[in-house]
């Protein structure tokens, strides 16, 4: 009975001292089998001979010379570059707004909420609402028309040369208010000493946020670039509520190729070789930015 009894309490010992670890457990095995597993099945897949249903005929590289022989998916590239640039406006406004609204200012709560506002609406939604405002026949185009403006045109959606600044544009708007919430909590993160040193030194706000918080914030806005390449990576929701890839594929996004190559072309194959090429996209982007916060932290 002693016996038993030491056993029990040996085991709610080990659980007590190990409480964390375990209950970490699950989330661990789960994120192996899903994510790794399902990643390595992508790039297995991307050798192989499938078409509707998994073929396990190897192949070598046929399907990445298909790929990249593909001009929807070249497109797809181009225009995840133009989306990323353009999505850096966010991360630009988002700053700005944050600096107008640093400080003790007459209703700056009312102004972060309604900065903040956008992120609450989902992409689809923000896709769809942007798509009504760049619709020739009911929106900002239409609008105009009736106040008199008979030859102001506003239909970049359907303009196979604007149509990617569209996107951007509504990704811009959904996006800003985070990115102020970020630099926000960046610059009230600064020692309150910096500002008292400058007021002393009578350098100016201009000058003090160009030569002084903005190198001091060097982390948030790698942070928030990550979070901006990330975005730009998975953009699928608002491209499929403001385009669906029009006019023509000219807003064909990489995530978008892939899920329509998965679903409705049914060519899961050429579908893994384009999500294991933007896989290597990502480790070629995130890989040495994370090199890079490695040697700065080493340096400190």
């Amino acid at each position: 009975m002693s016996t038993r009894q030491t056993g029990l309490e040996r085991t709610n010992e080990f659980i007590h001292r190990h409480a964390a670890t375990l209950a970490v457990v699950p989330v661990l095995i789960v994120t192996l089998v899903f994510y790794f597993g399902s990643t390595i099945w992508s790039v297995a897949m991307s050798f192989t001979a499938s078409k509707v249903f998994p073929d396990m005929s190897f192949v070598g590289l046929r399907n990445y010379k298909r790929l990249f022989g593909d001009n929807l998916w070249s497109l797809s590239i181009q225009n995840l570059g133009v989306f990323l640039v353009g999505s850096l406006v966010s991360l630009a406004l988002g700053f700005f707004l944050a600096v107008l609204l640093d400080g003790k200012n007459v209703g700056e709560r009312v102004f972060r909420t309604i900065y903040l506002y956008p992120m609450a609406v989902s992409l689809i939604i923000t896709g769809l609402v942007w798509q009504w405002l760049f619709n020739p026949s009911m929106g900002l185009q239409q609008f105009f028309r009736d106040l008199g403006l008979k030859d102001f045109v506003f239909n970049w959606v359907g303009d196979k040369n604007k149509v990617m600044y569209a996107v951007v544009l509504a990704s811009v708007w959904q996006g800003t208010g985070f990115y102020m919430i970020l630099c926000s909590a960046g610059i009230k993160g600064i020692d309150s000493e910096v500002w008292q040193a400058s007021r002393i030194d009578g350098i100016s706000k201009f000058r003090m946020y160009l030569e002084v918080i903005i190198p001091m914030m060097k982390f948030t806005f790698v942070t928030s670039f990550v979070l901006l390449a990330i975005g730009a990576v998975k953009a699928y929701d608002i491209i499929v509520a403001m385009t669906n890839a029009g006019p023509g594929g000219h807003s064909e996004m990489p995530s978008y190729f892939i899920v329509d190559m998965y679903t409705n072309r049914q060519n899961i194959a050429l579908g893994a070789s384009g999500s294991t090429m933007l896989l290597l996209i990502v480790l070629a982007f995130m890989i040495p930015i994370g090199v890079i916060n490695l040697l700065v932290k080493k340096r400190k």
